[in-house]
């Protein structure tokens, strides 16, 4: 019978079924591939001291394979690498400085979204750099700048090594509470991070540095990359989704690798990958999702995604979050909040607020400052067909000279139509506020008033002190997050009524907001003169309500038992 040919090495395999567009790829992953393509032809060369050893990248792939999950679904079950990434552990690990028998690649750069497992691959590199890559005393970290972020990657590897006995046998490992440790070798592997103190010192083997975009300074970066020089096989492995930082330590890591795979610098000993869509990929075109996610189906569900996709096309806050999650695009930080288009659906020129006298409500204030735009805002609640309707109505101060120095060409025009109050001079007349809010306590059902104490506390002792109940309400992201998120829903679902005003709307345009690495979002505005004070304080006012809501619902949560 004639012989079989050898199978194709997996690594070889994934690069040239990526060129052949058999596996969907961004130009990034395509560069990669062509280089390592490149590199195998190269082999022999005067110019190139390196040797594909099928042997080492065997060694690393089957190691990782022994390994089981940790998490999801597939928690127990042994690791099954996908092509992709037998493509990144056998290039890392399976090139080798024919001259010195030692690896090529020193630092490693991964940029892939969300879900696709790079927490759980690097665990399983920790794993093997510590016992299984013959290096005595062998110093692991998982370095991160704060330790809840060091230790996803730590968390993993302690759990890989707990439920893998054969390892643990085999090697001589030992999982304790804060480590992993081989005490023959005295190697170990722990979680460090800059919030404990200094990093400096470090003989590092491996530093694994999970989320890089997270980073607001370069400091955990630098120490690392300064620390592997001191041993002849050491490896900094970065991992990340993208960011918004472009000033950051891992954009610059990022331009970097791009320079590299474009052949415009030369560095052989730089590892790294990117997986996200191209330029001119619409982000919300389905066809484009499976090029950012090579885990498309396995650990990433398309429904998932689509899912996602559908709540970002409707809430603009949403995209910036879905693209760099999930896309892996690197954004603005502050992106438009709200969809105008349904806000401007939600106007009913018909409401009129005498319709609501004697109403429960509660008001949100924001003084902003003596010299600027403040709002009261009023949010009522109406139950329609078992679901909450607000509305709001707002009423807005500005000291006089404001007006006329004309700041805003529209706030004369708000003047007239008795949307602006002015107050004379130059500075805002807190008295004609606090007046405004004790009548609304006499007209309406008013349950609180909820104020940033920052401007307001004094008027908010002088209006307790005449009957009104009076709420802190701090500015803050955890603040406010929520009930910004609520607000938006609300809007889209048809729940938010406003009469139209002008005021409002154009505060509601302003809002843009970032999204932090939690998915919490903040209200901030792009330039000073685009004022947000009328939607902080409907934002404000809404918190209260869904509060109230909390409380009602535990009360009844009780009252059942």
């Amino acid at each position: 019978m004639p012989r079989q040919a050898p199978a194709l090495d997996p690594a070889e395999d994934y690069a040239r079924r990526v060129i052949r567009g058999e596996i969907k790829a961004c130009k990034w992953v395509k560069l990669a591939a062509k280089r390592h393509l490149d590199d195998l032809k190269r082999q022999g060369s005067a110019a190139f001291p390196f040797v594909w050893d099928t042997a080492r990248a065997d060694r690393i792939s089957d190691f990782v394979q022994l390994l089981p999950h940790v998490k999801g679904p597939l928690a127990g079950q042994l690791i099954r690498l996908e092509l992709w990434q037998h493509f990144i552990l056998r290039s890392i690990f399976g090139w080798i400085n024919k001259h010195t028998g030692q690896r090529r690649f020193r630092r490693v750069y991964i940029e892939v979204p969300r879900g696709n497992a790079k927490s759980t691959i690097s665990s399983g590199v920790g794993l093997y750099m510590l016992a299984a890559d013959d290096e005595g005393g062998a110093e692991i970290y998982a370095a991160a700048t704060t330790k809840d972020q060091a230790k996803i990657v730590m968390r993993d590897a302690q759990q890989m090594g707990r439920k893998a006995e054969a390892y643990r046998d085999h090697f001589g490992v030992e999982v304790t509470a804060h480590a992993v440790v081989q005490q023959s070798t005295g190697s170990r592997f722990l979680a460090v991070s800059s919030d404990e103190g200094t990093l400096d010192g470090f003989n590092v083997h491996l530093a694994i540095i999970d989320e890089l975009h997270a980073h607001k300074t370069r400091g955990v970066y630098d120490v690392m990359e300064t620390g592997i020089g001191k041993r002849t096989q050491s490896l900094l492995w970065a991992i990340s989704t993208a960011g918004s930082n472009r000033s950051g330590i891992c954009y610059e890591v990022r331009t970097y690798l791009t320079k590299v795979l474009q052949g415009i610098a030369k560095d052989e000993a730089f590892f790294g990958i990117i997986y996200t869509i191209d330029d001119g990929d619409q982000w919300n075109d389905p066809a484009s999702w499976e090029k950012a996610n090579p885990n498309w189906g396995v650990s990433v569900q398309p429904d998932v995604i689509a899912g996602l996709a559908a709540k970002a096309m409707q809430m603009p806050a949403a995209q910036a979050n879905f693209q760099t999650k999930h896309l892996d695009v690197w954004v603005a930080a502050d992106q438009a909040w709200m969809d105008m288009r349904a806000w401007d659906r939600c106007a009913d020129s018909s409401l009129d607020i005498e319709d609501f006298e004697g109403e429960d409500c509660i008001a949100g204030l924001d003084l902003a400052s003596k010299v600027d735009l403040a709002a009261n805002v009023k949010i009522f609640r109406r139950i329609i067909d078992d679901k909450e309707h607000f509305y709001s109505f707002g009423r807005y101060y500005l000291p006089e000279a404001a007006v006329l120095e004309a700041r805003n060409s529209q706030y004369q025009g708000w003047e007239i139509e008795g949307r602006l109050i002015t107050t004379p001079g130059d500075v805002l007349d807190f008295d004609r506020v606090r007046q405004d809010l004790i009548d609304d306590n006499g007209r309406f059902q008013l349950i609180e008033i909820a104020y940033d104490p920052w401007q307001a506390l004094q008027l908010a002792q002088q209006l307790q002190a005449e009957g009104a109940t009076v709420i802190e309400y701090r500015n803050t992201v955890a603040n406010f997050s929520a009930p910004m998120k609520e607000l938006q829903a609300l809007v889209l679902q048809g729940r938010w009524h406003h009469d139209g005003d002008p005021v409002m709307t154009w505060a509601a345009s302003n809002v843009v907001c970032h999204t932090d690495a939690k998915d919490n979002i903040y209200p901030r505005k792009e330039r000073p003169e685009n004022k947000i004070d009328p939607i902080v304080a409907a934002i404000m006012a809404l918190g209260r309500w869904m509060a109230a809501r909390a409380q009602t619902t535990a009360q009844q949560a009780f009252v059942e038992l």
